[in-house]
């Protein structure tokens, strides 16, 4: 992979960011300090009304977690994006985000009165704000990937999560096969069973990938993700 940097950002803890990631570039997320969690979205960047089926996404791939080789499935049966590298090693699919009222019963009312900038955000309001910048509204709100955040779930279908899964510097790559609109927000996973609200910061880098072809190939794990890259392929002729 080319290791010329396009672009780097810090996204805060309790911060929000959307932007377009572009056809044939990669996204890198650190968590530079660990304990982080970053709730994603993902869109068809030119046509919104496609947009991520986790449903699909790990009916399609067998898997309760994703980490690398995975690949993001649109409602439309094409990869928005895949994992190519990943060094946490489980994301969690479940968990969605807190709204404002969850999160004053969970870390108390945390009111930008008192605490200006440091007031306490939540994941709802912070994915609109940023929903809004694309024309896009709260029935556009989907179900999100909470990456470095690990939920497992055991045989009676009781979910648990796994504090300090993630460490300082742990990353994860996403490889983007099309154009994909990405909304983001930096805040603690709604099942933390920490009570302080402290959401980590997240480093954010974007490259061009060299190989392409060697990108898709490591994302070639199941005969569906083939299937769903012909798909892919087909809607940029």
């Amino acid at each position: 992979m080319n290791t010329t940097t396009l672009r780097e950002e810090i996204l805060p803890g309790g911060g929000h960011l959307s932007f377009i990631l572009k056809r044939g570039q990669i996204l890198r997320m650190t968590d530079t300090d660990g304990g982080a969690n970053v709730s994603l979205m993902m869109l068809n960047a030119h046509q919104k009304s496609e947009r991520l089926n986790l449903p699909d996404t790990l009916k399609g791939q067998h898997t309760a977690r994703l980490t690398a080789g995975h690949c993001f499935y649109s409602d439309m049966g094409r990869v928005l994006a895949g994992i190519t590298t990943d060094t946490c090693g489980w994301h969690d699919p479940f968990g969605g985000v807190l709204n404002a009222a969850e999160v004053a019963e969970k870390y108390g009312q945390g009111r930008y009165q008192e605490l200006r900038n440091g007031y306490f955000r939540n994941g709802t309001d912070n994915l609109l704000v940023e929903m809004g910048k694309w024309d896009l509204n709260l029935e556009d709100l989907l179900m999100v990937v909470n990456f470095f955040s690990k939920v497992s779930v055991d045989n009676n279908g009781q979910f648990s999560f796994h504090s300090g899964h993630s460490q300082p510097g742990c990353y994860v790559e996403l490889f983007a096969p099309m154009d994909v609109l990405v909304v983001m927000t930096a805040l603690q996973h709604p099942m933390d069973p920490s009570t302080e609200y402290a959401p980590r910061p997240v480093a954010l880098s974007w490259r061009q990938a060299q190989d392409e072809e060697a990108a898709i190939n490591a994302l070639l794990t199941r005969p569906e993700n083939d299937r769903a890259f012909t798909n892919t392929q087909l809607f940029a002729l």
